[in-house]
């Protein structure tokens, strides 16, 4: 939503959105879809893991984090800090927006700024999304 629309509704805005990215994966790999969204959206975006404070990453396999990790080789204490789509569910069609919901309540937590989101979408779709708390 745009932030005048927003604040014309008596809304508060507490986030936007840096950068955005969609990759098709091959579906041979589909479940290393997030390693590529991330690449992508963190060129996007010109950052390096290293700039982000939070990271989102939907694993309904606990392959897709590990086989992320060691491509991006990510501080693993900012990764899944309140656990995981193994621990916290997955649920279908609502998956995105509990990730970014989930990462900016631990962004305005822990008074920091830069979350990345990435999740495998299905069909070796995956997407990343960088927010900044504002």
């Amino acid at each position: 939503m745009d932030e005048a629309v927003a604040r014309a509704h008596g809304l508060t805005p507490r986030a936007r959105i840096v950068a955005q990215a969609l990759v098709g994966a091959e579906p041979y790999y589909h479940l290393d879809g997030p390693v590529q969204s991330t690449a992508k959206v963190l060129e996007k975006a010109g950052m390096k893991i290293g700039d982000i404070d939070i990271v989102e990453i939907n694993e309904a396999f606990a392959s897709v984090v590990l086989s992320w990790a060691r491509v991006h080789e990510p501080d693993m204490d900012r990764v899944n800090v309140n656990g995981g789509a193994i621990a916290l569910g997955h649920p279908v069609g609502c998956t995105g927006s509990r990730l970014i919901t989930t990462a900016l309540h631990e962004l305005e937590r822990t008074d920091q700024s830069l979350a990345l989101i990435t999740m495998c979408a299905g069909g070796a779709l995956s997407t990343g999304t960088i927010i900044e708390r504002i």
